[in-house]
């Protein structure tokens, strides 16, 4: 099958779904990804990419590295502005999103919850709905929604939809290949007990693992699931 995965922002396509990849991929699937923002300029007043030139290259390298250890087929880093996607607009970036859609012929797409507290998050979750509307000749069979630590359980009770699972991948072969993963991700990772931290994630992955009963877990919301014929 071909899969799709569409990022925020890199780091984001292993917090939220680097374990289904790897088992994507042990069963013979492709997997490609699309990560939407460069990821950096938000942390400056006014964004300035000159500036941050040598991070933005030093970030990319390792999102290229991060999926390569996944064995993600292909890696397409676009630069939209960073926690500023809600100055675009939301066409420019489905139409990125269709254009991926097209050229895979993808059948299950993975991307964020709508509730997160990170703006870029919630633009990249309209714009993959949007992408995936269910038109004669759609090739998408399947959307699921993750959750990314550090922007999902940040949102106030009642500002947005809640995140509340209703499918799960067993990730307990491949939960290693996540963290190792994210290792590579040095720059984004923090100390525990930031939820975004090694062990945070690898707790994350054990709670949602027991909630169904295996080893280890990565929990997604259904959005759409179509019975092939």
């Amino acid at each position: 099958m071909n899969i799709l995965v569409v990022a925020a922002h890199p780091d984001d396509e292993v917090l939220g779904c680097g374990g289904a990849i790897a088992r994507h991929v042990e069963n013979g699937d492709q997997v490609h990804v699309l990560i939407l923002a460069e990821g950096l300029t938000s942390r400056d007043d006014i964004r300035k990419r000159k500036r941050r030139q040598t991070e933005l290259s030093e970030l990319a390298q390792s999102a290229k590295q991060a999926n390569m250890l996944l064995g993600v087929k292909s890696l397409v880093l676009r630069s939209f502005p960073d926690n500023r996607m809600d100055s675009l607009d939301l066409l420019d970036i489905v139409k990125v999103i269709e254009n991926i859609i097209t050229e895979y012929q993808a059948q299950i797409v993975y991307t964020h919850h709508s509730g997160d507290v990170n703006i870029d998050h919630q633009i990249a979750h309209k714009a993959v709905v949007t992408a995936c509307r269910p038109f004669p000749g759609q090739s998408i069979r399947r959307l699921l929604f993750f959750e990314v630590p550090s922007s999902t359980e940040w949102q106030a009770t009642g500002l947005a939809s809640s995140f509340c699972p209703n499918w799960y991948v067993d990730v307990s072969d491949t939960l290693e290949n996540k963290l190792r993963a994210l290792r590579l991700y040095s720059s984004e990772m923090r100390a525990w007990p930031h939820s975004r931290s090694l062990e945070a994630v690898e707790h994350l992955a054990r709670w949602r693992g027991a909630c169904i009963g295996v080893q280890a877990a990565e929990a997604f919301i259904l959005g759409r699931n179509i019975e092939a014929r």
